[in-house]
Order: structure tokens, then C-alpha cells, then sequence
């Protein structure tokens, strides 16, 4: 047991060594062949534009994260309801599948400015964009966990008398669990990456929120250091958010018993 503790301790420690490694070479790299600070800052350099401006900065994160979570919500609510509706039916699945697949390869900067010009309202439409994005995962895996149980478990069911809603709830929705609670990790880093694309296209043209409109700003001002600090910010909460998901998935399935 002793010698597992001192094994997993490296492996612990091991990304964050590399990515202090990392960053020694980088800032080596830069101050031995002089590189101007408006073509790649260093760390150091990124730290400091962070400590000049930290609340501005904090704060557009917290409008992106308020688009993603709220993206996110709403696509694992339409995921489940239109996963539940093909599941049960096979009229709705006929009509269902083939327009989620299209949503699902349609490129988002090519419709953002479209969504943001017929919703109007920046939030509302920001959402919508990246609700597009975090959609798929969640409907396919949700989708794929609902048809997992064996065939000899459907038969048990419909034997017992078990009516379609029973089956569901009791057999279907309880296999399907880890499977959506996958789709949601999925989901969550592609409902950040669509909440900032969204505030890309609505950056450029004129609404002023969240952390990549701060990255738009930066780079039209050569502020390397800035934009560096706003995308480091966007890294780190990705990071987290997929952490966090994958933990809140793993209580879940334990308090269930299930893993």
C-alpha cells in the first residue's frame, strides 16, 4: 500500500512540474534571442498583464462562464428530452436524428452572425451559439446509453407488464446515466470554446463582452501580454471545468453505486 502511495505521488505532481518546465524554457527563450515582446511575450511578461488589470479581466471570465454554464444547462435539458422522445418513439427518432446531425456539422462562425442578428438580445444570442456547439455530445452519448440495456432486460421488462414509461424510468434513464454524465464532460469544454466563438463574432461586430472580446481588443492594440493573460485565463478555466464536471460525474455515479 505504502510503495502505490509513493508511486501515484509522481504522477501527481508530474503535470505540474512539466508545466513548469515549460515555462522556464519559454521565458529563457525569449529573453536569450531577444524576442519582441508584441510577437511572443513571455510568462513573465503575460503575469504582469494579468496584475495590471485583474478585476477587467476577471470579470469579462465571468460573463464567458455565465454563457457557458447557461449553454450548457440548456443543451443537456434539450439533449435528454430529444434522446428521451427518440428512445420512446421511432417516428421521433426519424425526424429527430437527421436535423441533429445537420446542427451538429453546420460551422458555427458561419451562422453566429445570423443567430446574433435574429435573436437580438447579446446574451440570449451568445447562448443559442453555444448551445449549438455543446449540443451533439450530450444528445449522442444520451442517445447511446438509452439503447445500451441488453435485449434479454427489455424482454424481462415487457414480460412483467412493465409499461413504456416504467421501462424508462426504472431501466433505460439508470443505464443511460454514465453515459450522458461523459457527454456532459464532453460538453462542457465545447460549450466554452462556442461561448467564445460567439463573443468573437460579436465582438468584431461591436458587443463589447467577455474575455474573448478582451482577446479581440488586445490583439487589434499589439497588447501580446494581454491577450496572452486572457487566453491563459480561458486554458485554466477549461481546465477546471473539465476537473470539476468529471468530479461532479464521479460522486454522482459512486452515490449511485455504480462506479
Amino acid at each position: 500500500m505504502r510503495r502505490g502511495v509513493h508511486d501515484s505521488a509522481p504522477m501527481r505532481w508530474a503535470p505540474a512540474l512539466f508545466g513548469l518546465l515549460a515555462l522556464a524554457l519559454w521565458e529563457g527563450a525569449v529573453r536569450l534571442f531577444d524576442v519582441p515582446v508584441y510577437q511572443l511575450p513571455g510568462p513573465i511578461a503575460i503575469v504582469g498583464a494579468f496584475a495590471a488589470d485583474p478585476v477587467g479581466l476577471l470579470e469579462a471570465l465571468a460573463s464567458t462562464l455565465l454563457v457557458t454554464f447557461a449553454a450548457l444547462l440548456a443543451a443537456a435539458v434539450l439533449s435528454g428530452a430529444m434522446a428521451v422522445a427518440m428512445s420512446a418513439s421511432r417516428l421521433a427518432q426519424a425526424a429527430i436524428q437527421p436535423w441533429a446531425v445537420a446542427l451538429q456539422v453546420t460551422p458555427l462562425p458561419a451562422i453566429a452572425p445570423l443567430i446574433i442578428i435574429w435573436v437580438g438580445e447579446p446574451f440570449a444570442a451568445l447562448v443559442v451559439c453555444a448551445t449549438i456547439i455543446a449540443f451533439f455530445p450530450l444528445f449522442a452519448n444520451t442517445a447511446t446509453g438509452l439503447a445500451s440495456p441488453p435485449a434479454e432486460l427489455n424482454d424481462l421488462f415487457r414480460l412483467y407488464g412493465a409499461s413504456r414509461w416504467r421501462t424508462m424510468s426504472l431501466l433505460r434513464l439508470p443505464a443511460a446515466l454514465p453515459f450522458f454524465l461523459s457527454g456532459l464532460r464532453i460538453s462542457g469544454g465545447l460549450a466554452l470554446v462556442g461561448a467564445v466563438v460567439a463573443e468573437l463574432v460579436a465582438g468584431s461586430g461591436g458587443f463589447a463582452s467577455g474575455l474573448a472580446y478582451r482577446i479581440l481588443e488586445a490583439s487589434f492594440r499589439l497588447e501580446m501580454p494581454r491577450m496572452f493573460a486572457a487566453l491563459v485565463l480561458l486554458a485554466l478555466a477549461g481546465i477546471v471545468m473539465n476537473f470539476g464536471l468529471d468530479a461532479v460525474g464521479q460522486a454522482i455515479l459512486r452515490r449511485r453505486g455504480v462506479a
